[in-house]
């Protein structure tokens, strides 16, 4: 076939034809024909050569040139696309190194297998420009939900014709044991559109928890406006989930708009997600309040949330037990990530025994080291004195106001307390010495006598030793494995050292050794400690 030969204008037609057939930019389909014709030119001229071809955009017309570039003599290396400055003078006046000499050659006659290879280039272009048009196409798409419609199934993995392209909803995306048929339609989010070989593949899902939120969105109008808002999901998908919601108008129920006019609204839901139940709860910015709401049906009776620790104690009563902890776990389960806090829940009785157990271990505390009969030292457990430290070093006024307690027995209590900590502390520095722990550790600010023995049982026995630690080693942390929060114990973490503080410890021993310039430390530097500071309350020891 010799393209001179040929109705020129034909070319443009087809370019046009492919591009709106594909969807894509016509001038693409045009420079994968000019990439076909210079493919096949260099079959016929010769591989070594520089041959162009360009399609003029109005009439069609093809035009074949050889382009040669000028190069220095010692770096002449392909004869038949390069030439040296003498060389050049013959074709072109006053020739410089990097100056190109363009001359046009006949068209080719494009035989069979040149015309296969100039199809397959072109082929290759449209997929690629095609794969581009629907990566830019689905890449804002993320996080909303989309229709489409089951071409096959794969292995367990639903393959869906969404358009423009194909989606993939994993096994593990579907909901329970959902099966699908060709040309069954189906609604899912799209999670994730990532660029890979073979394309950009789209990754649907039905089991993430924001396919729910949006089909709320889409159910309930006041969602949509911003009226209310979907604050937190949890969902086990296609058994049970919980949703918390609040609304900005005080006349506005978020609740009752979410569930609509007898349930229309959040049946609707329910029904594309194969009948899981959800439990619509109000949102509460007081942890407390929105985990009770978020425990129904169950009743709490105490609610006591350790905040450093992202741990949350709930008492039930003892009745409540096993419908505050669901099925198989699942209520607790599901309140723990709608909450994002790690819940035990205890009865009453449970509670009311560890609390009598605490009494009797500091009863006996007080006992042993103050030597103090059960009365007396029930009585200080009694008006919440926990340790020696609190006896010691609390204003005497306090020990004045209980019963039977006069001006004399207070300053002998506190003498005592003072001195068994004393002894305490000499005992705990002494062992520390015999374990080889430096002066510079047992002189750094902050750091008490037990603290160091604890250190030193660790194997850190120098300021440099300490200096090498992170603050989550020493004040513990919690580590997110596989979705689950895992504790990792501080080493003085029993000596109650916030990660703040630890921080400041570690970073001020850094400092004492010239490792950090105290500068560093000042203004927006101080802010990234403080964020460290958060990252590691998160993510210690991940």
């Amino acid at each position: 076939m010799a393209i001179t030969s040929a109705n020129q204008l034909e070319l443009l037609q087809t370019a046009e034809a492919v591009a709106r057939e594909k969807m894509i930019d016509p001038a693409l389909v045009v420079e994968a024909m000019e990439e076909s014709l210079a493919r096949a030119a260099k079959s016929r001229y010769g591989s070594e050569m520089d041959i162009r071809v360009e399609i003029d955009r109005k009439t069609g017309r093809a035009t074949f040139t050889r382009v040669r570039t000028v190069v220095e003599d010692d770096e002449l290396e392909n004869y038949q696309a390069e030439m040296t400055v003498e060389q050049a003078r013959q074709y072109m006046d006053d020739p410089k190194v990097g100056d190109t000499y363009v001359e046009e050659v006949p068209p080719v006659e494009m035989g069979r297998i040149a015309a296969q290879s100039a199809k397959q280039v072109i082929l290759q272009k449209v997929r690629e420009a095609e794969r581009d048009r629907q990566y830019e196409e689905f890449k804002d798409r993320i996080g909303t939900i989309i229709n489409g419609l089951v071409k096959r199934e794969e292995y367990g993995n639903v393959i869906v014709d969404v358009g423009r392209g194909e989606a993939i909803l994993r096994r593990n995306e579907k909901i329970g044991r959902e099966s699908y048929r060709p040309n069954d339609r189906i609604r899912a989010y799209i999670k994730d559109v990532r660029r890979e070989t073979r394309g950009p593949q789209i990754f649907l899902s039905r089991t993430d928890p924001q396919f729910m939120a949006e089909l709320f969105k889409m159910e309930v109008p006041e969602i949509y406006d911003g009226i209310i808002e979907i604050k937190a999901v949890a969902r086990d998908p296609g058994s049970r989930a919980k949703i918390g919601v609040i609304s900005y108008d005080s006349g506005i129920d978020p609740v009752g708009a979410c569930v609509g006019m007898r349930g229309s609204r959040v049946q609707a839901v329910v029904n594309e997600l194969q009948g899981e139940k959800i439990d619509i709860i109000p949102w509460n910015e007081d942890q407390a309040t929105f985990l009770v709401n978020a425990l129904q049906p169950a009743e709490v009776s105490k609610v006591v949330i350790d905040e450093d620790a992202g741990q949350i104690e709930v008492v039930v009563p003892d009745e409540q037990l096993s419908l505050a902890i669901g099925r198989r776990g699942q209520n607790v389960r599901l309140a723990s990530q709608l909450t994002g806090l790690d819940i035990d829940i205890m009865t009453e009785a449970e509670d009311s025994e560890r609390r009598q157990k605490e009494f009797e271990t500091r009863t006996q505390l007080f006992m042993d080291t103050l030597d103090l009969d059960e009365f007396f030292a029930q009585l200080l457990v009694s008006e919440g004195f926990s340790s020696l430290e609190e006896v010691a070093y609390v204003e005497r006024d306090e020990l004045l106001v209980i019963d039977g307690i006069d001006e004399d027995t207070a300053d002998e209590l506190q003498a005592r307390a003072r001195d068994n900590l004393e002894a305490q502390a000499k005992a705990a520095l002494d062992r520390a010495r015999e374990m080889g722990v430096e002066d510079s550790l047992v002189d750094f600010e902050g750091l008490t006598p037990q603290m160091v023995e604890a250190l030193a049982e660790d194997g850190i026995k120098t300021l440099e030793d300490f200096a090498t630690c992170a603050d989550w080693e020493l004040a513990g942390g919690w580590t997110t494995i596989d979705g689950e929060r895992v504790k990792d114990e501080g080493l003085l973490e029993k000596f109650d050292v916030s990660l703040a503080e630890a921080q400041n410890m570690v970073m001020t021993a850094r400092v004492m050794l010239g490792w950090v310039d105290p500068d560093d430390l000042v203004g927006g530097a101080n802010e990234d400690v403080e964020a460290d500071a958060e990252d590691a309350e998160t993510g210690a020891g991940a």
